[in-house]
C-alpha cells in the first residue's frame, strides 16, 4: 500500500460483534485514506475475501449516515449511501468518542464494530522525516474470522461444533468445506501486515 501524505493517524480496534471468545484487530492508519480503501485494509486485516457488498455506519447525536458503493438497488429501497470512495477517513471520523460500524456481507450480516482508541496529528516537518509514520499496519489480533458464506454467527457456531467434534455427523463435510488449513484460533500480525504491504 506504500506511505501516505497525511497530517494524522488513527489507532483502530476492531471487533467482530456477538461472537465470543472475540475476533479482534488493532492497526493504524493514515487519516487519508477514504473510507473505501479502508475497507480494502479490513478486509485483509480480518481476513475476508472482499466477495460480498459492504457498508460503513457513523453515528452522530443519534443520526446515522450511511457510507458505501453506490447500488441502484439501493435507491429503490429509500437508502442513501454516500460514496465510499470519495470519503475521507479524517473528514468524516474527526473525534475518538464517535462510532463507526462495518458490515460486511449483507446476507451473513458481519458487524464490526471499529473503536477510534486514538488520533495522532504531524506536522509536515517530522512527517517527512518519518515515512512509516503514516504506513497502514496491523499492530495485534486473535483468532481468524469465520469462513466466507458461513452463514452468519449462527452458521459459524455450528460449524465450530462439528470441527471441535470428530464424532459430530457434520465433522467430515464441515472440514472439507472450511478447508484443512482452517483453524479458528489462528492470526497472523506477519501474514497481515505482508497483505497490507502489498494492498493496491
Amino acid at each position: 500500500m506504500g506511505s501516505y501524505q497525511s497530517e494524522s493517524r488513527y489507532y483502530l480496534h476492531i471487533q467482530l460483534t456477538g461472537i465470543e471468545p472475540p475476533i479482534w484487530r488493532k492497526m493504524i492508519v493514515p487519516g487519508a485514506i477514504s473510507l473505501h480503501t479502508l475497507h480494502k485494509m479490513l478486509q485483509v486485516v480480518m481476513g475476508w475475501e472482499n466477495a460480498h457488498l459492504y457498508l460503513f455506519r457513523l453515528t452522530i447525536n443519534e443520526k446515522t449516515t450511511i457510507y458505501g458503493l453506490p447500488d441502484p438497488d439501493w435507491e429503490h429501497a429509500d437508502i442513501r449511501i454516500r460514496d465510499s470512495r470519495r470519503t475521507k477517513l479524517d473528514a468524516t471520523v474527526w473525534a475518538d468518542w464517535l462510532k463507526l460500524t462495518y458490515e460486511y456481507d449483507l446476507g451473513d450480516g458481519w458487524m464490526h464494530q471499529i473503536t477510534i482508541e486514538n488520533i495522532e496529528h504531524l506536522d509536515d516537518e517530522n512527517l517527512h522525516e518519518d515515512a512509516l509514520w503514516v504506513t497502514p499496519r496491523c499492530l495485534a489480533g486473535e483468532r481468524a474470522c469465520p469462513p466466507e458464506d458461513a452463514g452468519g454467527i449462527s452458521g459459524y457456531t455450528l460449524l465450530l461444533e462439528a470441527l471441535q467434534n470428530p464424532k459430530h455427523p457434520e465433522h467430515m463435510r464441515m472440514r472439507q468445506w472450511a478447508g484443512v488449513s482452517y483453524d479458528p484460533e489462528l492470526f497472523s500480525v506477519q501474514q497481515a501486515n505482508s497483505a497490507l504491504a502489498i494492498l493496491d
